[in-house]
């Protein structure tokens, strides 16, 4: 009996370690480019059990954001790059809020909006032309209704802006991208929104596995590196990008302009040619940095502002194009099965649980269970 109470006490102080760390804050990318997905309200009641309060949307699903309404999850909603250019219309951007942004604001908590993700990472120069105009647009429109106080607006960046990011203190911005980043980061500066980064250190260890320690990508005991311009000692590639980036945007004559990532992640599966994909490896990467995020770490260059993370991502998307790892970044599939095992547990409710086994791998099954084998002992 001691030791099923030791055993049972055990289990209970490692849950209550990660909902601690869920509890922090950390974000996740609810993406949906798949057609077996379960409906947003199953979803709001599985990321409710997984004390997630940060959610990020790729658009503005108003079946998602009425499923979380009266819920503590704070959105961050998105303009596609197919918007950009109708949101260089004032009267066009102020009905879009009017319809896609207001009805919800009462009872569903949306905190951002992005316009456009990773548009300077692709070779539209008119596209890129248009992006800095919405983004202002869009902010003189909330402004304008008088939701300034809710809402900030930005964009997501990809890390191929970065025209050096060795070492970081040396990092620096593409040049040829410098006429677009620049009038962005005044913007960031005068309405202090965050510059938002997708960071991938996945990508670096994939395209070269011979030369990128895995433990370095992982968050696992490594040597790291050392910033021979500060000295400062890297134990990971995720801080040592973040730093690169506020290293280009100080370069570029700015400061004070916070960095967040917008996604990051690791697949759980790939093409044969693609080095580390794995649910070992997922379950490295994603269960470390939580440890990191629990720990409220700051990079070695910012070490008083704690790393701000939205992990990519919830489900699985098997209609994604592109390489095989491009449809397994999720952290469970979409029947609610974890993909792999990070000590998150939630519930997934069936549609049918009378007809079908209940997906439930949360603490108040195992609790239950163990108070029936007290019962019978």
């Amino acid at each position: 009996m001691a030791t099923f109470f030791r055993t049972l006490l055990g289990f209970l102080y490692l849950t209550d370690l990660y909902v601690s760390i869920l509890g922090l804050g950390i974000g996740i990318n609810y993406g949906q480019i798949a057609n077996n997905l379960p409906s947003p309200t199953r979803v709001s009641y599985l990321l409710q059990t997984l004390n997630i309060s940060r959610v990020k949307l790729y658009d503005a699903d108003p079946n998602v954001l009425r499923a979380f309404s009266n819920s503590n999850v704070g959105f961050i909603i998105g303009l596609g790059n197919d918007d950009l250019l109708t949101m260089n219309d004032p009267v066009k951007a102020q009905t879009w809020i009017q319809q896609h942004v207001q009805p919800y604001l009462s009872q569903t908590k949306i905190t951002c909006i992005t316009v456009g993700n990773e548009v300077l990472s692709g070779n539209d120069t008119q596209l890129m032309s248009y992006l800095l105009p919405a983004m202002k647009t869009v902010n003189e429109a909330i402004i304008n209704l008088g939701l300034s106080k809710q809402l900030y607006v930005t964009t997501a960046h990809s890390l191929i802006i970065l025209g050096n990011s060795f070492p970081p203190s040396s990092g620096t911005f593409r040049q040829d991208l410098a006429q677009y980043i620049d009038p962005i980061l005044s913007f960031h500066s005068e309405f202090n929104s965050p510059f938002l980064i997708n960071a991938y250190p996945y990508f670096a260890y994939k395209d070269n596995p011979g030369e990128v320690s895995l433990e370095y990508v992982l968050f696992q005991p490594n040597l790291g590196m050392t910033d021979p311009g500060t000295n400062l000692n890297y134990d990971n590639m995720l801080y040592a990008q973040i730093d690169a980036v506020y290293s280009a945007i100080k370069a570029m004559g700015h400061d004070g302009i916070q960095v967040k990532i917008s996604e990051t992640g690791w697949p759980s599966k790939g093409d044969p040619n693609e080095a580390g994909a794995s649910p070992e490896n997922a379950g490295i990467y994603n269960g470390n940095l939580l440890q990191r995020i629990e720990q409220q770490q700051g990079t070695p260059a910012n070490p008083t502002v704690p790393i701000d993370i939205y992990v990519f991502a919830l489900f699985n998307e098997n209609l994604k194009p592109g390489p095989a790892s491009e449809r397994n970044y999720g952290l469970y599939y979409p029947d609610g099965t974890p993909v792999y095992n990070i000590g998150v547990c939630g519930v997934l409710p069936q549609l049918n649980i009378s007809g079908s086994k209940k997906n439930d791998f949360c603490v108040v099954t195992f609790f239950l269970l163990s108070l029936v084998l007290l019962i019978r002992a």
